[in-house]
């Protein structure tokens, strides 16, 4: 049972640093979007 136990507590912290890079990573991926958008628009 001990296993299962750090199983989920390795998970957790991936789980938690993948949020962590995706809370920056979706506006930057917006704003870069945003941008090549005007620019083919002119």
């Amino acid at each position: 049972m001990a296993m299962a136990t750090n199983d989920i507590e390795k998970a957790r912290a991936t789980y938690s640093s993948f949020m962590g890079v995706l809370k920056w990573a979706v506006p930057l991926i917006a704003i870069i979007t945003l941008f090549v958008i005007t620019l083919i628009a002119d």
